[in-house]
């Protein structure tokens, strides 16, 4: 009985990969097993990159809140304290948006605080 390879699903398996490999530089574009390494070495790093990213942004947030209450006459900490004492719930990426695109409702909510 001759040996089955089913070289339909392969050739597939391997397109696909190639596919995503596509725009790589040298060898990384069109020799399997270098692409294949590349892709899952590219998959993994966009993995990790999407958990970066929201650390990233909570980082940017706080950054630009603490810079706007600052202006205000107290530090990020104090602020966030006082806003949570006070029993405003806005989360730091609505408050950053405001301290950059709204002063005047960022200092309305540092007064309403004191």
């Amino acid at each position: 009985m001759p040996r089955s390879v089913n070289s339909v699903a392969s050739r597939k398996r391997r397109k696909k990969i190639m596919k995503r490999a596509k725009g790589y530089f040298g060898r990384r574009k069109n020799v399997w097993t270098v692409s294949k390494n590349a892709v899952e070495k590219g998959l993994q790093y966009s993995y990790v990159g999407r958990k970066l990213k929201k650390r990233n942004f909570r980082a940017l947030w706080i950054q630009r809140i603490n810079a706007a209450a600052r202006l205000q006459g107290m530090s990020y900490s104090v602020f966030m304290g006082k806003m949570s004492k006070s029993g405003i719930e806005l989360n730091r990426k609505v408050l950053a948006d405001l301290a950059m695109n709204n002063p005047e409702a960022f200092t309305a909510i540092c007064e309403k605080i004191k």
